[in-house]
């Protein structure tokens, strides 16, 4: 009788645990597998919403959380922080494969402690370009994994280029398309209920801060909440991410909670924002959502600044710079939903391929010790 396999995940965010959701339940229904999950990161802080009411929500059986926050101007400590707590639980467990997402320190964190203790990582949606100090923590990531996730056929060739081997990458989509497209959505009423929301008509706006350019994001979040309120238009806002500079988007946000057509929350639940994104007018800001999920619902996007600047490459993008002028003229086109474009980030079965990969053997007998491969 085959052994089962113990996979542990790693979240420090409610992005990338809205990504890793749907892998992990597959694994959690399937009698080989034994899933963890390492909870770390953006869920213990009570200022964003205290996520990990989320992950607990989900019904999943093996949870452990460990806070690794220092401050946001010492991303460096917190990783370290976050190596020292990891470590100390995969000693404990000893798991046969760690998964972790994206570009954050929380992943490269997980990737360092894997390779440095001979257990394998697999990395999901690694092989991407943005341009920020993101780009620098995902390609890092990657070159400490052993094995890839990726969302298309571009990610896989970039991988390669870096020299990783094309029998470990494998494409699979990207898995919060899973959910998108699922039967366990919302209703927009429900949502709507649950938050509060009166709004008939609304936006919604996702600002995150670019760390190289930290000292500059309390003025681009000042100009942003002035055009917002300048469009008289109705928005639903969601708090940023942790990074350095995420403190003065919320000094510069904080007036507009007195205004009546605005509503701004911590956090919202995966499944929900979802559908609060699907019924939107358009998406505004810069996060990935504008680039990835927004495409796959047909709506718009006001993309503001540099944050995705490699990735914005959809027609239904409008970009746009810091000023208020800009995002202001943006704001006040009557923005149009656009054909949705199901093409790039997979067909929402990322759960189905990523438990296929597990199930082969080619998986397990990949190389703890990486090999770099020539072009």
């Amino acid at each position: 009788m085959n052994k089962v396999k113990r996979i542990v995940f790693l979240t420090g965010t409610r992005a990338d645990f809205g990504k890793l959701k749907s892998l992990i339940q597959i694994l959690d229904k399937h009698p080989g597998y034994e899933p963890h999950i390492f909870v770390t990161g953006m869920h213990l802080l009570e200022t964003y919403g205290y996520t990990l009411i989320e992950v607990q929500r989900a019904g999943f059986s093996n949870i452990h959380t460990f806070s690794n926050h220092t401050s946001e101007t010492t991303m460096d400590l917190t990783l370290a922080k976050t190596v020292e707590g990891f470590s100390a639980y995969v000693k404990d467990i000893q798991p046969d494969l760690i998964v972790i997402h994206g570009d954050r320190v929380e992943a490269l964190a997980g990737a360092l402690v894997g390779s440095l203790n001979n257990v394998l990582v697999a990395h999901v949606e690694g092989g991407e370009i943005s341009g920020t100090i993101d780009e620098l923590l995902r390609h890092a990531t990657s070159k400490m994994s052993h094995v890839h996730f990726v969302a298309n056929k571009e990610a896989q060739r970039r991988l390669v280029q870096m020299g990783e081997l094309p029998e470990s990458i494998f494409i699979i989509g990207s898995p919060d398309i899973d959910v998108m497209f699922s039967n366990k959505l919302p209703s927009l009423e429900m949502v709507k209920d649950h938050y509060e929301i009166s709004f008939e008509n609304y936006s919604v706006v996702l600002f995150h801060p670019v760390t190289t350019e930290a000292s500059k994001m309390g003025k681009y979040a000042t100009m942003l909440a002035e055009a917002l309120v300048e469009s008289k238009q109705q928005y639903v806002i969601i708090y940023p991410n942790n990074d350095l500079g995420s403190a003065a988007i919320l000094d510069s946000f904080k007036p507009l909670t007195e205004h009546k057509n605005i509503r701004m929350f911590p956090s919202i639940r995966f499944e929900y924002f979802l559908t609060l994104l699907k019924n939107a007018r358009s998406i505004i800001g810069n996060s990935s959502a504008g680039i990835r999920e927004a495409p796959y619902y047909g709506i718009p996007t006001i993309n503001i600044g540099n944050r995705q600047e490699n990735r914005a490459l959809h027609s239904h993008i409008i970009n746009v710079d810091y000023s208020k002028d800009a995002i202001l003229n943006a704001l006040k086109k009557e923005p149009t939903r656009v054909e949705e474009d199901h093409s790039g980030f997979g067909n929402g079965n990322s759960d189905q391929l990523f438990l296929q990969s597990l199930l082969s053997d080619a998986l397990w007998e990949i190389n703890h010790q990486k090999q770099f491969k020539d072009l």
